[in-house]
């Protein structure tokens, strides 16, 4: 994986992706590269049009991410309680007392 980022740090800072460019990514970092990590991902890379496949996967994760919810959601009104009238509640405390 570190050398798949030794070629993105070349290629954002507009760098050509070779052998040697990658080996001196890693190397800059105090770690012997590994020869055949590097040739697979300069082959891998050959022809890739990086910034497309960057594009397309922002797309696709753009795609997959859930849609934002609205800020202003709509206010529910609830039914409006009638108040209880005086002669309800009388009652209501009658029977609290006997």
């Amino acid at each position: 994986m570190e050398y798949v980022y030794a070629a993105m740090m070349l290629h954002s800072f507009g760098k050509e992706i070779t052998e040697d460019s990658i080996k001196a990514v890693v190397s800059a970092t105090g770690v012997q590269p590994d020869e055949s990590q590097v040739k697979a991902v300069v082959s891998a890379l050959k022809g890739v049009d990086i910034d497309k496949v960057i594009s397309e996967a922002q797309a696709a994760q753009i795609a997959k991410a859930p849609a934002p919810q609205q800020h202003q959601e709509q206010k529910k009104e609830e039914p409006k309680k009638e108040e209880p009238k005086a002669e309800e509640a009388a009652a209501g405390l009658s029977s609290l007392f006997g």
